[in-house]
C-alpha cells in the first residue's frame, strides 16, 4: 500500500460512489435509463478502470430488477465503446462463494455497484470470499476501481445507512443504520441527495457517529476518491460534506427515540464539480472559476 511521511497507509485502488439518477420509489424505475452516461460519470468510471480494453464487471445485487439492470449496463457501456463488460447476477450468498464468481472477480478492472437496496448488498456479498476479494484488491492494486451508484455507493460505508423517512428529518429515529461493506469505513454516503430531501437522516448518522464524515451526493454527481482520502467532485450536481468533529452541542446519546435534535457547530461545505476534499485532513480545495468543467 501507499504510505506518506506520517506512515499512514492508503488503499492504492480508487472508489467511485455516484448519488444515482432516478426516483426509485417507484420499483418500475430501477429500470435505469443511465442519464449519467451523458453526464460524463460512467465515462470517467471507464477511464478511471484503464480505457476502453477495461475488464468491467456489473453487480446488480441491490436490484429487484436485476437482469433488465445489467442489460441496460451492458447497453450502456457498449455506447462508451467498452469491450470487456461482464453482468454478475449475485443472489444469494452461496452465489459469492462460487468459484466462477471468484475468477470474474479476480480478473476484473472495474467493479460496478447497481442501485436499489444497499442491504441487499450486504445481505449477499457481506462477508463472503468476494467481499475479502474487493478490500483486498481494493487496498493493494493500483487502478482497481470499485464504483456504485445509489445504493450501490452507500454500500461501500462501515456505518451504512440502510433506510429512514425525510419527512422527519432532525427526529430522532428518522435514519436506520447497519453495516456496509466497509471499503472506506471514514465515511458515511446518503444518495439523491437533494432530490429527497436527505440533508436531516444525513445529519443524524453523523450525530451518532461525529468522529466519522458524512457524504451527500446529489443525483448525476459522483466522487472520484484516490488512496483513501483525495476526493475530486465529477457531474452536474452538488456534493453535501458534513463535519461533525466540531459539534459542541449533541443530545443524540440522551434522547428517546421520536424526539426532536439539537446539533450545533455542524461544519457543512457544498462542493461541485472539480472541486476537492481531502478526507484525513478535512480540507476543502475549491477549484478557479474559470478552471475546466469535469
Amino acid at each position: 500500500m501507499n504510505e506518506n511521511k506520517d506512515n499512514i497507509l492508503f488503499p492504492k485502488g480508487t472508489l467511485i460512489p455516484i448519488g444515482g439518477n432516478e426516483d426509485k420509489g417507484i420499483e418500475d424505475s430501477e429500470q435505469y435509463t443511465l442519464e449519467f452516461v451523458e453526464d460524463g460519470i460512467l465515462f470517467h468510471v471507464v477511464q478511471e478502470s484503464g480505457g476502453t480494453d477495461a475488464n468491467i464487471v456489473v453487480i446488480p445485487t441491490a436490484s429487484s430488477i436485476p437482469v433488465e439492470v445489467g442489460a441496460n449496463y451492458l447497453e450502456a457501456f457498449d455506447t462508451l465503446g467498452c469491450k470487456n463488460v461482464t453482468v454478475l447476477d449475485i443472489r444469494s450468498k452461496e452465489d459469492s462463494e462460487k468459484q466462477s464468481s471468484i475468477d470474474i472477480i479476480k480478473k476484473a478492472n472495474c467493479i460496478m455497484f447497481s442501485g436499489g437496496n444497499q442491504s441487499k448488498i450486504t445481505q449477499k456479498i457481506g462477508g463472503t470470499t468476494i467481499h475479502d476479494i474487493l478490500i483486498d484488491r481494493y487496498k493493494n492494486e493500483t487502478g482497481f476501481v470499485i464504483a456504485g451508484t445509489s445504493a450501490g455507493a452507500m454500500a461501500m460505508s462501515n456505518e451504512m445507512i440502510s433506510g429512514g423517512s425525510a419527512t422527519e428529518s432532525f427526529i430522532k429515529g428518522a435514519v436506520r443504520m447497519r453495516k456496509g461493506l466497509s471499503l472506506i469505513p471514514e465515511l458515511i454516503i446518503d444518495t439523491h441527495f437533494i432530490k429527497r430531501g436527505r440533508f436531516g437522516r444525513q445529519s443524524e448518522a453523523i450525530a451518532k457517529f461525529p468522529h466519522l464524515l458524512g457524504i451527500g451526493l446529489a443525483e448525476d454527481t459522483g466522487v472520484i476518491i484516490k488512496q483513501g482520502t483525495h476526493c475530486t467532485v465529477i457531474g452536474s450536481g452538488m456534493v453535501i460534506v458534513f463535519d461533525g468533529s466540531s459539534l459542541s452541542h449533541n443530545n443524540e446519546k440522551l434522547l428517546e427515540e421520536g424526539t426532536p435534535m439539537t446539533i450545533a457547530n455542524m461544519t457543512i461545505h457544498v462542493l461541485s464539480n472539480s472541486d476537492q476534499y481531502d478526507i484525513k485532513n478535512r480540507r476543502v480545495t475549491v477549484l478557479p472559476i474559470e478552471a475546466p468543467f469535469i
